[in-house]
């Protein structure tokens, strides 16, 4: 079984195991995260939805991400991350929500904002939200191969614990 089918499959196993499920809030993965939880059998046990919100607009309308917070950090920020996954929770009966926004490339890159940086939200209804970015490397494909894995990781992670941290 490859790394984030893998991934999958036990984030899946912890997640039954808790009665728990999950949502998701994508834009450079594309909807990566859900495909790969969804290609686990039985994952409609512990996975609600996947909202893949490529655009500003959608992710005002989806997730409820301020007009005023996309203006002021920009789409790829610690900021929007946060509330896309804050937005995905209030959006879903799932107990926890992981949310990735960032540049996959080739273009669309800045000095402050280059291609391969993304950002990493966790949120637990419960709890906080944990946010984290991470510079990858490589072409559009392995950056968004390696930011689905550090997703799914980071969810693991975050279940290993019980709780996210604000």
């Amino acid at each position: 079984m490859a790394g984030n089918e893998q991934r999958a499959a036990q984030l899946g196993a912890a997640l039954l195991a808790r009665g728990e499920c999950l949502v998701t809030a994508e834009s450079c993965t594309g909807g990566g995260v859900a495909e790969t939880l969804t290609a686990i059998a039985g994952s409609s046990g512990w996975f609600d939805r996947g909202f893949v919100t490529y655009s500003n607009t959608a992710k005002t309308e989806m997730l409820g991400v301020s007009e005023l917070t996309l203006a002021r950090h920009g789409a790829v920020s610690e900021a929007t991350v946060r509330a896309m996954a804050q937005g995905a929770i209030a959006h879903s009966p799932a107990h926890w929500a992981l949310a990735i926004t960032g540049i996959a490339g080739p273009g669309g890159g800045t000095p402050e904002k280059p291609v391969g940086m993304v950002w990493f939200a966790w949120a637990a209804r419960e709890g906080g939200c944990l946010a984290s970015v991470r510079q990858l490397a490589g072409d559009r494909a392995a950056i968004r191969e390696q930011a689905i894995a550090i997703a799914l990781q980071g969810m693991l992670d975050c279940l290993a614990q019980n709780d996210v941290v604000v």
